[in-house]
């Protein structure tokens, strides 16, 4: 499978190759699905990873129409960066507590939305992985799109697809390959 390059290191010139997820994202013969986009943005939005929120968008918008893009902030957001998510058409939402909460209480509304199939989170964090969870049991599809380091193996098990940034590309974690290799990982003589 082809990677996927980030907008910041290398323009995109070819369409993504998303095997695993292209033929899942059309629904109810060809209604494209509804997607609910939701980042984790003191989590994400780091100078170490340079998530450009517009790939990812790209991504999700072959295979359904994102119906909802909100990107969580805490107070230590600088102003600059609340305009940037403006402007690239997602709802900047800044609050004083803890933004996971947010971020959780926002995606169950979503999970009971008649109009979102969908459930996507830009994270590397494990606490998202009850609502993953619920989200499945109520029959939505969920992505987790993360990073490396530190994406949390429990949200690769969880969610339905993982794709996973690792510095200069998106990549589309195969669960069973990585199954596998934990398998032998724990199998091997120590």
């Amino acid at each position: 499978m082809t990677p996927i390059k980030n907008s910041i290191i290398s323009p995109i010139k070819n369409p993504f190759k998303l095997d695993k997820i292209k033929n899942t994202f059309l629904k109810d013969k060809g209604r494209r699905k509804g997607i609910a986009l939701l980042v984790d943005g003191p989590n994400m939005l780091r100078k170490e990873f340079q998530i450009d929120l517009e790939v990812v968008r790209d991504i999700l918008k072959r295979y359904g129409d994102i119906k909802v893009g909100k990107v969580f902030l805490n107070q230590y957001a600088s102003d600059k960066l609340v305009e940037a998510i403006e402007n690239q058409g997602f709802e900047p939402i800044v609050g004083s507590g803890d933004v996971d909460v947010r971020l959780a209480v926002d995606a169950m509304e979503l999970v009971f939305n008649q109009h979102i199939d969908t459930i996507a989170i830009v994270t590397r964090d494990a606490d998202f992985k009850p609502v993953l969870s619920k989200a499945s049991m109520y029959g939505k599809e969920t992505i987790v799109f993360g990073a490396e380091p530190g994406l949390s193996i429990a949200l690769k098990n969880v969610a339905d697809y993982v794709i996973v940034f690792n510095g200069t590309e998106w990549i589309e974690v195969n669960k069973l390959a990585t199954e596998e290799l934990e398998a032998e990982v724990e199998a091997a003589p120590q």
